[in-house]
């Protein structure tokens, strides 16, 4: 345990690449590194290992056809690809629907339409971090273009019943669109958008292990957008730029291990997971779980630490080599709290002191204790420093801890 150097916890931020992805990928660096859309042999392998690897995302999405399957660079790029695309489409209806606690490319592309002259409603949540569907169904009207939800928040890991939103959506309005953040959902859970009413669905690689700079977008065959890249003809008109071959390798490879590690996932992923949560309440007095959905990703969770400063925490766990988040990747530079958790109405004793922790198949037993071994440490120390020792007080007495 000494020789310990390196315990990431951050997964929901990026994961490792697989070596199997990456083995996938070489090749087509130095090998096979035509353009895919010149008409001699060279490239024509590459267009035909193109092809190969959109069946395999579409197979991942559970989706009817490879052509409704198109690479992007990111997740952030397919939400906008998404978004924008449908608005662009139908220009009109001038009222969208989101969550409060849509991670930033999607919640801040709200905003900025909102500056644009889009009306937007913004749906709540309830204190376990789940979605209040009756509001979001009593705010769909005849204007609504599009209703944007994730699938799991990356923060908490509480997965919304988006295949039920869609149904219920499109029975109140047909017309309305319905687009998919499934960018934490996508290699922890099944996804299947086959006979779902999901119109878009958007994902990132480097969340499920492969490399940082591909993303897929899917859209059904009856939905139109119009391209968001406008350019050349690749991905069928819709993204135009020459296609990043090694890269598209990549994500068809780590989904295919995705989906082939779904059971383990669920069963060690979350074991672990559920011990190192177990272990920390356990030990932590002043700690306590905010992200208390039953339906969760497994390998998820949100614990805060009553007043004690997050950044604090977090780099006294960077001195012991232990890697987690104060919230989403996107906005680790802010001091401001979490908007995820003050949507959920979590205390402001605990806000500022929340750390997700975020787990892969890669995580270990050895790294779970050692995780559980050194927090009640750092948290002890900083709890004596903090400015708060009357409440500390009183929160162990009501504890019953002398």
């Amino acid at each position: 345990m000494k020789d310990l150097k390196l315990v990431y916890l951050d997964n929901n931020a990026t994961t490792k690449v697989d070596e199997k992805v990456l083995e996938a990928m070489l090749p087509y660096f130095s090998q096979y590194y035509g353009n895919p859309s010149s008409i001699y042999e060279f490239g024509g392998k590459n267009s035909n290992a193109i092809k190969e690897a959109r069946e395999q995302v579409k197979d991942f999405f559970g989706a009817n056809s490879s052509k409704e399957i198109f690479f992007t660079a990111s997740g952030s790029e397919s939400a906008n690809m998404a978004i924008r695309g449908i608005l662009s489409a139908d220009r009109s209806k001038n009222h969208l629907i989101t969550t409060k606690v849509e991670h930033p490319c999607v919640l801040n592309l709200h905003k900025q339409l909102e500056k644009e002259g889009y009306n937007i409603t913004y749906i709540g949540v309830n204190s376990a971090g789940e979605i209040n569907l009756d509001e979001l169904y009593e705010a769909v009207n005849d204007k609504t273009a599009l209703v944007s939800c994730m699938y799991a928040n990356n923060e908490t890991g509480t997965i919304f019943p988006v295949e039920e939103i869609a149904e219920k959506v499109k029975s109140i309005n047909p017309k309305t669109k319905v687009y998919v953040d499934a960018v934490q959902a996508a290699g922890k859970i099944d996804i299947n958008v086959k006979d779902t009413q999901i119109d878009m669905m958007g994902i990132s690689g480097h969340k499920f292990h492969a490399p940082k700079g591909i993303g897929s977008l899917y859209v059904k065959s009856s939905t139109l957008i119009t391209p968001l890249i406008i350019g050349g003809h690749q991905e069928n008109g819709k993204r135009a730029g020459t296609e990043n071959v090694p890269f598209i390798i990549g994500m068809a490879k780590a989904a295919q291990l995705a989906k082939e590690s779904l059971n383990y996932e669920m069963t060690e992923v979350k074991r672990l997971r559920n011990k190192l949560e177990t272990g920390l309440l356990s030990k932590i007095y002043n700690a306590r779980l905010n992200s208390s959905a039953a339906n969760r990703v497994p390998n998820t969770t949100n614990i805060g630490f009553e007043y004690v400063e997050g950044e604090l925490i977090l780099l006294n766990m960077n001195d012991v080599g232990i890697c987690a988040s104060s919230g989403s990747a996107c906005t680790s530079g802010s001091l401001d709290p979490s908007h995820v958790l003050k949507a959920m109405g979590v205390p402001f004793t605990a806000l500022h002191g929340s750390i997700r922790f975020s787990l892969s198949r890669f995580t270990t037993e050895e790294e779970i204790d050692y995780t559980i071994e050194k927090m009640p440490e750092i948290i002890d120390r900083l709890t004596k420093i903090s400015p708060f020792q009357k409440e500390l007080k009183e929160l162990r007495e009501r504890k019953g801890i002398i």
